[in-house]
Order: structure tokens, then C-alpha cells, then sequence
């Protein structure tokens, strides 16, 4: 089980998941006070509620102060904090009480009173928490997902598109081994697992080994679409790239001639950004939707925004046998068009 006090990567994409909060939400039943559009929850509610002392909250505020202001902690003073004392008036929550002459309060709302529960090491109720949330994260990603978290790159409205067009670039480039690389077969999987090993630093069996795919499993059914676009690029890129190292040379190239021509080719500069996006991507979607770390990644992991989280789970997100009635059903009426 994965020990939420010691990553902040864990717990942001747990309070960046809002299908997952809402469901934790329903299982605390928390009453806090109706203020600007959303539950809050002031310090005293909170060590309560985890039976500790304020000052532990105080010391947890302080050390963390970045990561709980960026997840929905607040001061309030002022006119907001007038209106946020009308508002406690209008509640029925009997337990806040605090002198009419405080002239700052601190105020939680849900995402940072979870924040603080996945940061206390010191209560019991806190730890009964961590594990309810985890467990309601899993449940609410397999509920999602149909349990195929495998196959949650195929959920991105863009994974069609890109595996198609790949297609056609992946032929260009077996064409171009084919017609200008004197080798045998081998050179399909070498320079394939070339490119892999340059966009993401693993070859096609480890990635494998990673996702745990069976034999019959074909890897780039499991790649995000981004993936596939550079490797789409990579392909269509070092194909031209042969050809015309071969058609200068009047001859197919060697071995040895195809390797220095790729290294050449993988150090150009338009590649770096692309690259260091990708397995930002990767390396940071796997280890959140499908528990899978990509150990030559791990510089690269951070945390998934609620953006991929619509992306991928989300109401516009779509399990493959819908998303390819909705492309068939568009190719026809092109068709109809016609």
C-alpha cells in the first residue's frame, strides 16, 4: 500500500482526481459550512475530527504551507471573513465557535482537509482515513475504466487517430529498412527498439515486462497517443533519412552506416522537448492509472492534472468499441457526402 505522509506525487493525484474526491466525500460525510460554492472546514472541525491538538495543525500548516495553500487552504479576513461568519450563523454546524474579534481564520476546504489527513503521521484517524481514500481511488478508476486500466490510453479521444496514421508511417519505415539497409530481419526489431529506447529508454520487452502484456498483447495498443505520435514522427523522419543517405551512396547501407546515421539522427535538437514531454507523460500517467513504474523514468514522474484525469476517466473519456462505432459512423457519412 502506497504511504501517502511520505509522496507528494501520491497525494496530488489523489486530490487531483475530482470523480475519486467526490466519492470520498460521500463516504466521510463531513459537515462542514456552505461558503463561495464549496464545504469549509476550520481548524478546530479538523483536529477534532482526527483527535489531535490544533498546534499539530499549526506545525503541519507551516512545514507544508505550498502544498495545502495550492490545494484549497485559506485565510480569510476582512470583508470575506464577515461573510463567512453570516454564513456559519446560517449553518447548522454546532461545533464552530471562535471570538467575533479574530481578524484572520485559517479555513480548509475538502481537497485540503484530505491534504492534511494524507500528511498527519500522528493519528490513528488519519491513518483509518488514508486507507478508506486509497482504497475509494482504486475503486473509483476500475469503476471508471471498466477494470482495464491496461487499455486506459484507448479511453484519450485522440488514441484512434494516432494508432491509424501510425500505421501507415510504420510502413514507410520497414519499407525504408527494407529498400536501403543491407541487413536481415533483425534490423525491424533493432532500429524499432532504437526508437523506443531514444523516446522512452526502454526497449520493446522491457516496456512489456513494465505493463505486464501477454505475447499476444501488442505494445502499441497500450501507448498514449502522444507516444505514438513521435514515434509516428521517428519513423516517417529516419525512413527520409535512409533513403537519402542510401541514394547518395548509390548503395543500401551497412550496419554499421545505419547506426551512426540514427545516432546523428536522435541528437537533433527539435527532438528534446518532444522527448522530455513524452516520458514526462508516460512515466507519471502509468504510475497513477496503472500502478506501473518505469524505472529509467522516474526523474520524470509528477503528478496528473485534473485535465488528464477528464482526459482519461473523465465524461468525454471512452472505452475503443465506442470511440470506433462514433470514427466508423463519421467515416460514413464522409462517405455519404461524397
Amino acid at each position: 500500500m502506497k504511504d501517502l505522509t511520505n509522496s507528494n506525487i501520491d497525494r496530488q493525484n489523489i486530490l487531483n482526481n475530482p470523480y475519486a474526491l467526490q466519492e470520498v466525500q460521500k463516504v466521510i460525510g463531513l459537515k462542514g459550512v456552505l461558503f463561495e460554492g464549496e464545504y469549509k472546514f476550520i481548524k478546530k472541525q479538523v483536529a477534532n475530527y482526527f483527535e489531535i491538538d490544533e498546534r499539530t495543525i499549526n506545525y503541519y500548516l507551516q512545514r507544508n504551507s505550498d502544498e495545502l495553500s495550492k490545494n484549497g487552504y485559506d485565510t480569510l479576513s476582512g470583508k470575506r471573513l464577515t461573510n463567512f461568519k453570516l454564513a456559519i450563523r446560517n449553518s447548522d454546524v454546532q461545533e464552530i465557535n471562535f471570538l467575533n474579534k479574530t481578524p484572520k481564520l485559517g479555513i480548509f476546504n475538502f481537497r485540503a482537509f484530505l491534504n492534511i489527513a494524507m500528511l498527519l503521521s500522528n493519528s490513528d484517524k488519519a491513518k483509518e482515513l488514508r486507507s478508506v481514500i486509497l482504497d475509494v481511488v482504486l475503486d473509483t478508476i476500475n469503476k471508471r475504466t471498466g477494470g482495464a486500466t491496461k487499455y486506459i490510453n484507448q479511453r484519450d479521444e485522440d488514441f484512434i487517430h494516432n494508432l491509424l496514421a501510425g500505421k501507415d508511417y510504420r510502413k514507410e519505415f520497414i519499407n525504408a529498412l527494407n529498400l536501403y539497409v543491407d541487413m536481415g530481419k533483425i534490423k525491424y526489431i533493432t532500429y524499432t527498439n532504437k526508437i523506443y529506447k531514444s523516446i522512452f529508454k526502454e526497449d520493446a520487452d522491457e516496456y512489456r515486462k513494465i505493463l505486464r502484456l501477454e505475447t499476444i498483447e501488442d505494445e502499441r495498443f497500450t501507448m498514449y497517443s502522444e507516444i505514438l505520435d513521435l514515434i509516428s514522427s521517428y519513423e516517417a523522419g529516419f525512413a527520409d533519412e535512409l533513403k537519402h543517405e542510401s541514394e547518395k551512396l548509390n548503395r543500401k547501407l551497412t550496419s554499421q552506416e545505419t547506426d551512426i546515421l540514427f545516432k546523428h539522427f536522435e541528437e537533433h535538437r527539435l527532438w528534446k522537448p518532444l522527448r522530455e514531454k513524452a516520458r514526462q507523460k508516460m512515466a507519471s500517467r502509468d504510475l497513477c492509472f496503472r500502478d506501473a513504474l518505469h524505472h529509467n523514468l522516474s526523474e520524470y514522474i509528477d503528478s496528473v492534472s485534473p485535465d488528464e484525469f477528464e482526459r482519461f476517466i473523465g465524461n468525454k473519456s471512452m472505452d475503443l468499441t465506442k470511440r470506433l462505432e462514433q470514427y466508423i459512423d463519421a467515416l460514413k457519412r464522409l462517405k455519404e457526402r461524397e
